[in-house]
């Protein structure tokens, strides 16, 4: 899938992604290059049901959490990223060329050494292996191979980095995250543990092995996604009605849980959407949105 993001006249950015075949389906959902010089530098991500993988073949990227205790960081190669259960910054360089892994949120562990716990609302430069896999696609791809083929490279490197046998716990992680998915996080975490078999401490000490977040957490975070990708910024919004059907009872719940999870309220949220309009295909995960 192609298309160009635009947010406004002073710059456009193309996107080009790509859903891997088997066996990597199981744990990707997509991986995509952008590239182009964006109109809008500073992004403000709110948290999203994934993890990702990124290769940066142009120049660095600026990094920061909303916990201003935390360190900025600039990256210039490829870093893993955790999921998030707070927003956090990114700035994109002049021009960007950048490669991206949308990782399913426990689909990261079969593939580098760190820990979905280490990685839990941080960011990390990719491990050895991983580097020497950078350094591969900078080679191969150089300044301006097509970004069909750039893709393909890096498929072939998922491929070639995939753990011959999973993990202890990930085909049970695997099977009841597939289910908070469908269900963008109604299925009570009891439920999906009665029908798994086991009980609630073990499949909560599974999730945190592989995704770092609890399964109470993550169907948060589905459940705040279905709602956030609902949201028509070029037409009236009756917010009440949106976050009931995303599952959301109490009103004054979902106002905090919204505003815990972009640092907007709905209302500064839509006035912020309708500044900088969206296009409406784009990057699987929606949530980025311009910081000002």
């Amino acid at each position: 899938m192609a298309a160009v993001l635009s947010g406004g006249d002073t710059g456009a950015m193309e996107y080009v992604s790509r859903a891997p075949a088997a066996p990597l389906d199981r744990f990707i959902d997509d991986i995509y290059c952008l590239t182009g010089r964006p109109s809008h530098r500073l992004m403000r991500v709110p948290p999203m049901p994934s993890a990702h993988l990124f290769l940066h073949l142009g120049g660095p990227v600026r990094l920061w959490d909303s916990d201003l205790s935390m360190a900025p960081a600039v990256l210039t190669d490829g870093w893993f990223m955790g999921m998030w259960t707070r927003p956090f910054f990114f700035e994109y360089p002049e021009s960007v060329r950048l490669v991206g892994v949308h990782f399913k949120p426990w689909g990261m562990s079969p593939f580098t050494s760190m820990s979905a716990a280490e990685l839990r609302d941080r960011w990390a430069p990719v491990d050895a292996p991983w580097q020497r896999s950078v350094n591969r696609i900078r080679e191969r791809a150089g300044d301006a191979a097509p970004a069909a083929a750039t893709l393909r490279m890096v498929e072939e490197e998922l491929c070639s980095l995939l753990a011959e046998a999973p993990a202890r716990g990930l085909d049970l992680v695997q099977h009841t995250g597939a289910l908070l998915e469908a269900s963008h996080g109604a299925v009570p975490v009891g439920a999906l543990a009665h029908r798994a078999g086991v009980s609630g401490n073990h499949l909560t000490g599974m999730f945190k092995a592989h995704t770092g977040v609890t399964p109470k957490r993550m169907a948060r975070i589905y459940r705040f996604a279905r709602l956030i990708v609902s949201v028509d910024a070029l037409r009236p919004v009756d917010w009440s009605e949106l976050a009931q059907s995303a599952g959301y009872f109490d009103h004054a719940h979902f106002s905090r849980e919204f505003k815990e999870f972009t640092g907007y309220t709905p209302t500064e949220y839509l006035a912020l959407r309708r500044r900088f309009p969206t296009e409406p295909q784009g990057p699987q995960d929606f949530g980025p949105i311009p910081d000002e």
